[in-house]
Parts: C-alpha cells; sequence; structure tokens
C-alpha cells in the first residue's frame, strides 16, 4: 500500500542529514513529528476500515453458514416425511449457502491475515513515533549548540589578534611619551628658583649665621 510505503520513507530517513541540510533544524525536527503523527492517525484510519470489513465479512459467513445449517433440517424434515423432491430443492439451496460460506470463508481469512498484518505495521509505526519524540529535545538541543560553536568560530575567525595587539602597542608608546614628557617637566620645575625662593634662602642663611654666633660667643671664640 502506498501509505506504507510513505511511512517506510519518513522511516528510514537520516534525521541528522536533514539537520544539516534544512535551514532551520528545530521546524525540520518538529515538522518531521508532526508527519508522523498524521502518518499513525492514517494508518490507524485504514485499520479501522480494514477490521470493519473483517467484522462484514465475518457476519456474512457466520449467515451462510446458518442459512447452510437451516436447509440441511428442511431437508431433513422433507425426507421424514417421505417427500425427497422438496428435500432435493432445500438441498439444493444448502450447496448454493455452503458455496456462498466457502467465498466468505476465503475472504474472511484474507482479511484477517491483512489486519493483522496492518496492526503490526502500526505498533510498529507507534513506537517509532515515540522514540522520535524521545529524541526530539535531544536533536533540538544539540542544534542549539550547533548554532553556538558556529556562532563562536565565525567570531574567533573574524577576529585579527595580530592587529588588536598592534594596536595595543602603539597606544602603550604613546602614554609612555606622555608619561616621559610629564616626568620632564616635573624634574624642570624642582630646578627653578624664583624670588620667592632667593628671599626664604637669605632667611635661613641669616638664622643660621645669628645661631653660630650665638655659640661662639658662648664659648668665648671671636669670628673671624
Amino acid at each position: 500500500m502506498a501509505i506504507f510505503e510513505r511511512i517506510g520513507d519518513i522511516l528510514k530517513a537520516n534525521i541528522n542529514d536533514l539537520l544539516d541540510k534544512c535551514e532551520d533544524p528545530e521546524k525540520m525536527v518538529k515538522q518531521i513529528i508532526i508527519d508522523m503523527e498524521k502518518e499513525v492517525q492514517n494508518c490507524t484510519n485504514a485499520l479501522g476500515t480494514a477490521m470493519g470489513s473483517q467484522r462484514q465479512l465475518k457476519k456474512n459467513l457466520d449467515k451462510a453458514k446458518a442459512e447452510s445449517a437451516d436447509w440441511e433440517n428442511k431437508a431433513k424434515a422433507a425426507l421424514a416425511q417421505g417427500n425427497q423432491d422438496l428435500a432435493k430443492k432445500a438441498l439444493e439451496r444448502k450447496v448454493a449457502a455452503d458455496k456462498q460460506a466457502e467465498q466468505y470463508q476465503g475472504m474472511y481469512d484474507q482479511a484477517t491475515v491483512q489486519v493483522d498484518n496492518l496492526k503490526s505495521q502500526v505498533d510498529a509505526l507507534k513506537g517509532k513515533l515515540d522514540e522520535a519524540r524521545s529524541r526530539q529535545s535531544m536533536l533540538i538541543a544539540r542544534s542549539k549548540m550547533a548554532d553556538a560553536n558556529e556562532k563562536m568560530a565565525k567570531s574567533l575567525g573574524n577576529m585579527d589578534s595580530s592587529s588588536a595587539f598592534a594596536k595595543l602597542d602603539k597606544m602603550e608608546e604613546k602614554i609612555e611619551s606622555k608619561e616621559a614628557k610629564a616626568d620632564a617637566f616635573a624634574d624642570l620645575a624642582g630646578t627653578v628658583t624664583g624670588p620667592a625662593d632667593e628671599f626664604a634662602q637669605l632667611e635661613k642663611d641669616s638664622a643660621v649665621d645669628a645661631e653660630l654666633a650665638r655659640l661662639m660667643a658662648e664659648m668665648g671664640q671671636s669670628g673671624s
């Protein structure tokens, strides 16, 4: 049946290969689940139809067997009354009923085999669907991880580390130059003396000379 060929195609598909080829793996995985769910529903409906046909054939078979038994009883009753002609007519109807019963038996047996096969295939498909559902979250997680790794790889690939460090070295050289200039200005500021500094030095020298004269007077020494 065509429907089961489609099911086989879905079950044989390599999901990881599909993830590599599609633009949005998460949507693809979800769509696979949706497709499988539809196939399960279609197969279940087909199984229901087949089982309905099987039941109808069983009813027809039982009816034909019942008619055969009924005509045989009527033939016996006619013979009991000594009416062979009527018994033959009843047996003719019995033979026709037996022929119908034989046909229905063959059809019923064939339908039973088909129903059993359909049940097995539906059960197998349901098992595959359960497996796919359990793998769905894992595959989506793997897809997200792959996206993250790809973005990281692209970022690292776009980054020119040598150029970045060269720029940092250049900035460091500029800063060192500025620091050197600042130190030079500080040294120059320390060596330049103004009028205020000269007056402060005079006051210091006078105080030192006064202290020296006092000590020499106390020690009885005279200045040169």
